[in-house]
């Protein structure tokens, strides 16, 4: 696996591009299984296909809507190969086996990310990346707001250490962000998931 860098620093090329990896794939898949039930449905997607979706996703994640259903749509045909589900509705088959969207897991492993970062479990500096609030500035919510920069440029706003403010500031109560293992992150953070479906 690889990621396609362009002078644009747009992602369409390497969406594209993870997209027809994974079809091949799917391709394959299909031609040896015709239906399959929901647990060879979930090793087969979770190990061989899932992943050219999201390999270092936090670096190229998709903002534009074209790429945005350029990915989904490998794993809306995915779904179908399930038997007894080709008939439902993308939001049913999601349900049925477990799933969220990939947008929906993008969002995820921004904030997981984000909180290694944050707490020092990922060995980088936090200062490369955010800046908190000085503490002075009156926040409410968790003590881990960080400071929000302005960006002229859509594709720097959609940066990672820029997109995931507003996740990380406005979504996430104190017990989440205070968590102190990245599991014990994780649980609380699909808790607080399942609680406001």
């Amino acid at each position: 696996m690889e990621i396609i860098v362009t002078d644009s620093l747009s992602a369409s090329t390497q969406c594209a591009e993870a997209a027809k990896k994974a079809m091949r794939i799917l391709g394959m898949v299909h031609r040896q299984f015709k239906d399959m039930d929901k647990e060879c449905f979930t090793l087969m997607y979770r190990t061989f296909i899932r992943p050219h979706l999201e390999y270092a996703i936090q670096v190229w994640s998709p903002y534009k809507r074209c790429d945005i259903d350029c990915l989904e749509e490998v794993q809306r045909r995915t779904t179908k190969l399930v038997k007894g589900l080709k008939n439902c509705s993308y939001k049913v088959r999601l349900t049925k086996l477990g799933l969220t969207t990939l947008e929906e897991r993008r969002q995820r492993g921004d904030l997981i990310e984000a909180y290694k970062i944050i707490t020092g479990k990922q060995k980088v500096r936090v200062q490369d990346f955010f800046n908190f609030h000085h503490p002075s500035y009156d926040v409410q919510g968790h003590c881990y707001k960080l400071a929000t920069k302005r960006s002229r440029l859509e594709l720097r706003r959609n940066f990672f250490s820029q997109r995931v403010l507003s996740l990380w500031n406005h979504r996430l109560p104190s017990n989440v962000v205070e968590a102190t293992t990245v599991n014990t992150f994780k649980n609380i953070l699909n808790t607080l998931k399942k609680g406001t479906a």
